[in-house]
């Protein structure tokens, strides 16, 4: 991708160049058609120069401020640590990019309010990175549930466990200040934006939470559980665990409904044809491509379309209810009863 782009290239710039930059963002952009990075800033000057160096692409930035002036972006994707997600996010707004932040969008929901004026204000496409809404499993998920064919939804069940390495090797994960909480905000957020959005995103009335910190009082949750009580009585529970000894990681989602049921992880999908349950999972969800790989990219074309005009993305509106959730399930396991939102 190095070189002078067409015309028409977007000209996308890379703010932080840590392990989703490099995983996740940087594999998918350099096989994109029409998109040209034009930049990589981040505070570790020779990582960033390395990394523009690996991936081909323009130059290197010591800060957000240097590629916002000097790059001509088009877009950025922010991929710092979650503290700095508002304030980079609200500054390459008001420089006339598009964003796609990583998630959580703010530490707050009252600064994820903000980013989202700002989006407003500014008239720029703002994408919160929920990639496993673009999960070809999901989106099978979706079509069913959004076709009324598994009937009304009662209880979503939903999860992922890791096994992660000492806290004190985590760096500012490890770090609620800048991390805004432990595996609940790393595991948990984007599982239940997953369960809500599969919903059709209903109203959270009443939150019930347990997280286990470890020994000491500074610490960040490393395992925990929430329910969520949601208008219509539909009950969401999420279960999230750094301490996964096993095979490997799990994650998994169940949903149950008044005619049906449906899971990821693997796909399956079962409705009640004839007063029996009947295996209904559609063949050739999957496709060759790397599941986490397809799903940025199709995140991508999504952000993408909408920059061309081709497509419209809602303010996400949503993540600053989800951050009330989440600040709900803080106080739940903080306070030891049921908060009502």
């Amino acid at each position: 991708m190095a070189g002078g782009g067409a015309v028409s290239d977007i000209r996308v710039g890379v703010v932080g160049a840590g392990a989703i930059a490099q995983v996740a963002h940087l594999p998918v952009l350099r096989k994109l058609k029409g998109v040209q990075v034009v930049g990589i800033c981040d505070n570790d000057g020779p990582k960033a120069r390395a990394l523009a160096a690996r991936f081909e692409t323009g130059a290197a930035y010591g800060d957000i401020e240097e590629l916002l002036e000097l790059a001509r972006v088009d877009a950025v994707v922010i991929c710092t640590p979650s503290h700095l997600h508002e304030a980079h996010a609200v500054a390459a707004l008001a420089a006339g990019a598009h964003v796609l932040v990583e998630r959580p969008l703010a530490l707050t929901s009252t600064g994820a309010a903000r980013v989202v004026k700002a989006a407003e204000r500014y008239r720029r496409t703002l994408l919160v990175a929920m990639n496993h809404r673009f999960r070809a499993d999901v989106q099978a998920v979706q079509g069913f549930l959004k076709g009324g064919e598994l009937g009304p939804l009662s209880t979503i069940r939903c999860g992922w466990h890791v096994f992660r390495q000492a806290q004190h090797a985590m760096g500012w994960r490890s770090r609620r200040a800048e991390s805004g909480g432990g595996v609940m905000m790393d595991l948990g957020l984007p599982m239940l934006d997953l369960a809500l959005w599969l919903a059709g995103s209903p109203a959270v009335e009443r939150v019930s939470a347990y997280l286990d910190r470890g020994p000491g009082s500074r610490q960040v949750d490393e395992l925990g559980a929430a329910h969520l009580f949601c208008e219509g009585g539909l009950s969401i529970f999420c279960d999230v665990s750094w301490r996964h000894v096993g095979e490997g990681e799990r994650t998994w989602l169940d949903v149950q409904g008044g005619k049906g049921s449906a899971s990821i992880s693997p796909l399956r999908v079962f409705k009640e044809l004839h007063g029996a349950p009947v295996d209904v999972t559609p063949t050739g969800a999957a496709g060759r491509e790397n599941p986490f790989s397809a799903s940025y990219r199709s995140e991508w074309a999504y952000l993408l379309a909408s920059i061309r005009g081709e497509a419209e993305v809602e303010a996400p509106e949503d993540q600053v209810r989800l951050s009330r959730v989440l600040e709900a399930i803080y106080k739940s396991a903080d306070e030891q009863r049921d908060i009502k939102l």
